[in-house]
């Protein structure tokens, strides 16, 4: 609609310049371009928005034990990876993996607590509007009633595709820094408890193995998808 609209207004501006000379056909090509400029710049503002949309739908999805409707919203051949557990693809294992991956049920099990809270959203629409990058910040507050209860720490750096006009998720990629007993807290973790591998993956093996299995206390920095937004250059850890 909105390149019709474009194409529209370039078209009668054209007819009202066509017989006024080099002066005019050269203010039309500023136009012409003035026109595509604002367009690029739309179209990335709505993809920004669409990704941020896409995003919060999946964590609010996984707190109620939605797989289903969470893995509608990935890509044919997106995939996900959840701290150790390996990389599933597809939407069929995104489904069974999230469902076994909290209690091999539809919906949550009573008295489970299953809160993905998500936050600092840095979002990237590439130039072509057609694909994006994402990072945020993950706090999960985990448990079951009178059993256990856990806090979660880590960072999502995502790729999102615009599909027929639809945006989805292309890759998600959650690097958990820590998973720590309430009681107990992150302060009190020893090296490798902060970070394993869960059940429901040793259960139904991953379609690839882990990328990062880093955690804390160990010193952890998951990779930016972006430059510095000021000097513009890689942002990568400093080793002392």
């Amino acid at each position: 609609m909105r390149r019709a609209a474009s194409l529209g207004l370039r078209l009668a501006l054209g007819s009202l310049l066509i017989a006024a000379g080099p002066a005019q056909a050269q203010m039309q090509t500023g136009i012409d371009r003035e026109i595509d400029t604002l367009t690029t710049r739309v179209e990335k503002l709505e993809g920004a928005r669409a990704v941020l949309k896409l995003q919060r739908a999946f964590g609010y999805y996984l707190d109620r034990g939605l797989w289903q409707d969470a893995a509608d919203l990935f890509a044919d051949k997106g995939s996900i990876e959840i701290g150790a557990d390996g990389v599933y693809i597809g939407k069929d294992r995104i489904r069974d993996y999230l469902k076994a991956l909290h209690g091999g049920q539809d919906g949550l099990i009573y008295g489970q607590l299953n809160e993905w809270v998500t936050l600092q959203p840095v979002v990237d629409v590439a130039p072509d509007g057609r694909s994006a990058k994402a990072r945020w910040r993950d706090l999960g507050m985990l448990g079951q009633h009178k059993q256990h209860a856990e806090w979660r720490d880590g960072i999502y750096e995502n790729e999102y595709v615009k599909e027929d006009g639809v945006w989805k998720i292309a890759r998600l990629h959650l690097y958990i820094n820590f998973v720590a007993p309430y009681e107990k807290g992150w302060a009190r973790l020893k090296p490798g408890e902060g970070l394993t591998r869960s059940a429901a993956s040793k259960a139904m093996p991953p379609d690839r193995p882990s990328t990062s299995t880093r955690a804390f206390p160990d010193r952890t920095l998951p990779p930016f998808h972006a430059p510095n937004p000021v000097t513009g250059q890689p942002v990568s850890e400093t080793v002392q």
